[in-house]
């Protein structure tokens, strides 16, 4: 899925301004200059957007884990994890809203897109694990459309 699309998916669910976005990539450890935001939050036809970066993603989604949890200095600070995957991104939105194999198994049939245990357990697998699947675009966009039902009413 492409970046632009998860950034904005993800800011109407929490329902955050410019500035609230902003402040969580900085909890993430990158700085990010408020006009770039506004540029990868336009629509593709504008001439003023621009493609969102995985560095940008990465540190956006660990500083939303977070913004949602609450930061443990206990830890090493990890490195982003790059390149940015549909299962990455998956894999952090399941930590930052705390979400157990049901929650998750719920927010898919919210959308109408159940998918079986073991299908949803591969996604979550290392890569290279023998049964490790990778999450496709639909999967995401239904997962996304399913968690903001859940978290916005």
């Amino acid at each position: 899925m492409i970046n632009n699309d998860v950034l904005r998916s993800v800011r109407y669910m929490l329902d955050i301004s410019d500035a609230k976005v902003v402040e969580i990539t900085r909890l993430g450890g990158l700085e990010l200059d408020k006009n770039d935001l506004v540029a990868y939050l336009k629509k593709d036809e504008d001439e003023e957007h621009r493609i969102c970066p995985d560095e940008v993603l990465a540190h956006f989604l660990d500083g939303l884990v977070i913004f949602k949890r609450g930061k443990n200095d206990s830890l090493p600070v990890h490195p982003v994890e790059l390149p940015v995957t549909n299962n990455t991104v998956l894999k952090k939105l399941r930590v930052a809203f705390e979400l157990k194999e049901e929650d998750l198994h719920a927010i898919l049939k919210a959308a109408e897109f159940p998918v079986s245990k073991p299908e949803l357990s591969a996604l979550f697998r290392k890569f290279g694990h023998s049964n490790y699947r990778t999450c496709g675009d639909q999967l995401l966009r239904n997962f996304l459309k399913g968690l903001t039902l859940r978290v916005r009413g």
